[in-house]
């Protein structure tokens, strides 16, 4: 069983590093996208002021129909709303009739009604109306009785409202009276209410242009400034990754010198002393006590040499720009064959890699291996590379012990953090790595590499 299995029985997947996309898109393109968010927040603003202008503007017009009623209610109907205007005499009816539309109806005011208590239509600029009864509503009758007013779009469906049909919509304001007598009386004028629309966007139209001028000036210094920010951020970036890879060419160079100590000094002694202890024992007339003791510990030094040169790699990988990849993986997955792991190599295009792609696939099938041995048990390992598209994906799937999150965690509380420090190092490149495993069904490891 290896790793493919685990995927058919649902794994367990191990929250490593994400992906991330590649950093710092160009200064222009950035600028653009700035520009572009700049422009849709602009448009959005002037949208919501326009709706806020023209309900402010239209609350603040049905204001001034509502103080147009007042005045003229309170300075031209009272004075000449008596006794006998109630009682119809009309000559007294002629009188309010004249003030009314000598200084009542006017521009947007197309229509009047006085009503009494009873809901009798006292007196009308329109004849027909003089004596009609209706039912008042309460928020009408309240006005009336406490002096107040109050203004909303006529119902033109209502009984006393049909003869103002031909004005089309209309906003009717009540206020609160009284006749020479001092009794209660309800004024009810009515305006044309794309008059009181047209006050509103008439008051947007003034200030409009500021306001979306200030915008859009405030975009346009935006701009430069968003373009020298988006460099130096590109700058930054691209000393970042200097940093990175002096720090990086600084290890190698390191390890390098250490592998070539190693390899000069102490390997080489070793060698020659394996080298000696093989000739003593074939000398004639060797003791034949002696000559096991020779053999064994002649064997363990050869064991040890092998060790180290396996750590060799391990320090100082191969040089994959003049080797290349496949011959790098295969030399790879030979010390495992080396230990008794079958190996299974499906290298699909790998000369095809650059240098810095080759050298995050070669690190992370090193670490993947890494973990087959010392943690696995396997006793099959498939190795698989291929290229799809624009990325590198790399699989290694062994038929070992597995793991489950408990016992992954457990190992990082310990200090083993190759995989952790895989993912991010892949993650910073644009890529990807995921690990699907099963405790006694082996493990997976998933790589993607973003290829150019």
């Amino acid at each position: 069983m290896t790793g493919r299995d685990v995927l058919e029985r649902g794994p367990t997947t191990l929250p490593l590093a994400p992906s991330r996309e590649r950093p710092a898109a160009p200064p222009v393109r950035l600028v653009a996208r700035f520009t572009a968010i700049g422009l849709l927040v602009t448009l959005a603003l002037a949208v919501g002021i326009a709706l806020l202008a023209r309900a402010n503007a239209t609350a603040t017009a049905t204001d001034q129909a509502g103080d147009i009623t007042w005045f003229t209610g309170k300075g031209v109907v009272e004075p000449l709303l008596s006794a006998d205007v109630e009682r119809g005499d009309p000559a007294a009816l002629a009188r309010l009739n004249s003030a009314v539309h000598r200084f009542v109806l006017s521009g947007s005011l197309v229509r009047t009604k006085i009503w009494d208590a009873s809901g009798r239509i006292v007196y009308s600029d329109e004849p027909a109306l003089i004596g009609q009864r209706y039912e008042l509503e309460d928020e009408e009758l309240r006005t009336l009785r406490t002096g107040g007013r109050d203004a909303d779009v006529s119902d033109l469906t209502r009984p006393e409202n049909a003869r103002e049909v031909q004005f089309g919509r209309l906003l009717e304001v009540h206020v609160g009276i009284t006749d020479t007598d001092g009794r209660p009386m309800l004024f009810e004028s009515y305006f044309r209410y794309d008059s009181v629309v047209d006050a509103g966007w008439a008051a947007w139209r003034t200030y409009a242009p500021i306001s979306i001028g200030a915008l859009l000036l405030l975009q346009l210094v935006q701009v430069p400034l968003a373009y020298v920010l988006a460099r130096r951020l590109q700058q930054r970036e691209a000393q970042r990754e200097r940093l990175l890879r002096h720090a990086v060419d600084a290890s190698t160079a390191e390890r390098r010198r250490i592998a070539g100590d190693l390899h000069d000094g102490v390997v080489q002694e070793l060698s020659g002393i394996t080298y000696s202890l093989d000739a003593y024992r074939l000398q004639p007339g060797a003791d034949d006590r002696a000559g096991a003791v020779v053999t064994d510990s002649a064997a363990r030094l050869r064991a040890s040499v092998g060790t180290l040169r396996t750590l060799l790699v391990d320090i100082y990988p191969p040089n994959l720009a003049d080797e290349g990849l496949e011959p790098a993986l295969r030399e790879l997955a030979g010390g495992l064959e080396r230990r008794g792991v079958a190996i299974d190599l499906d290298l699909d295009d790998a000369g095809s890699a650059r240098d810095d792609e080759a050298a995050l696939l070669y690190r992370a099938a090193q670490e993947a291996l890494r973990n087959v041995v010392s943690h696995s048990g396997a006793e099959r390992v498939e190795i698989e590379l291929r290229r799809d598209g624009g990325s590198w994906h790399l699989t290694v799937d062994d038929d070992g012990r597995g793991f489950d999150a408990g016992t992954h965690a457990e190992r990082e509380d310990d200090g083993h953090l190759g995989l952790r420090s895989l993912g991010d190092l892949l993650a910073d490149a644009g890529g990807s790595l995921t690990v699907r495993a099963a405790a006694g069904a082996g493990t997976r490891v998933e790589v993607r590499v973003p290829a150019a």
